[in-house]
């Protein structure tokens, strides 16, 4: 049976990924926006890699349902990357945990069903996660005992209407659902940990450095131990060690992967 990589997600990240990890499996790509989704597949194609284009909309549980249905269709769903979200320059708070949180929790709950005993998933949550002020051990459990169906209801969830908050709140919400949800992934003999991004020169990122923000985030940047900004393929190998045997013993972990921007402002 044929090894599944599924990419949810094909902007910059998740291009990098499928091309890193892709090569002699069936690759399983999703996005929202065609343009984008048409655009990566015909580039893996052109270059040989086996690959399936599906739409997905990671906020409605019908269409990541049916999404992880085609991904077992397919073969052993061995590897997923989840790398879709939208930034506070994209768009208002609730579209932001529309995508960024429910998104997630669908994702994880969906593919925790197909995933291949021996396989591994991970969810692209960001270094805003690290840097906001933390949740209170309160929000943590409601965030876990949520359902998906319930979570953007939850009353500090649900109140949020700025977008660099919602985006925060989502990003460290991540995290915490990838923890609670090692446990049943691993009851498939399989493993989920997340990934936070810093500052990444995906189109995403180029937005935000074009925005307000972006003053703040060069600054950032320029004080950080690596210097620079990050590129998509610095993503795509710390999702390739993590989805590979090399991490067998890491599951419901946080990898920080900002070039040293979180270490240097809290010195």
């Amino acid at each position: 049976m044929n090894d599944v990589l599924v990419v949810v997600g094909v902007g910059g990240m998740g291009r990098a990924i499928a091309r890193r990890l892709g090569s002699g499996k069936t690759v399983l790509l999703a996005d929202y926006n065609d343009e984008t989704l048409q655009a990566a597949a015909s580039s893996l194609s052109g270059d040989g890699y086996q690959v399936t284009a599906r739409s997905v909309d990671v906020s409605s549980a019908e269409s990541v349902g049916a999404l992880a249905k085609e991904a077992a269709a397919l073969g052993s769903v061995s590897q997923v990357a989840h790398t879709a979200g939208l930034s506070p320059s994209q768009a208002p708070a609730a579209a932001i945990l529309a995508v960024d949180l429910l998104g997630v929790a669908l994702v994880l709950d969906e593919f925790a069903k197909v995933i291949a005993p021996g396989g591994a998933g991970v969810i692209v949550a960001s270094m805003a996660g690290h840097m906001f002020p933390p949740l209170t051990p309160e929000q943590e459990r409601a965030v876990i005992e949520a359902s998906a169906q319930e979570l953007l209801k939850v009353p500090f969830i649900s109140e949020l209407t700025e977008p660099a908050l919602a985006y925060g709140v989502a990003k460290r919400a991540n995290q915490i659902q990838v923890q609670a949800a090692s446990k049943v992934w691993g009851e498939r003999g399989a493993r989920i940990n997340s990934i936070s991004p810093g500052i990444i020169s995906t189109p995403m990122g180029q937005l935000e450095l074009a925005s307000p923000v972006g003053e703040g985030m060069r600054a950032m940047t320029a004080v950080s131990a690596a210097g620079r900004v990050g590129t998509p393929d610095d993503i795509a190998a710390a999702a390739s060690f993590l989805l590979g045997p090399d991490a067998s013993f890491i599951t419901g972990a946080d990898l920080l992967v900002d070039g040293g921007v979180t270490a240097a402002l809290r010195r």
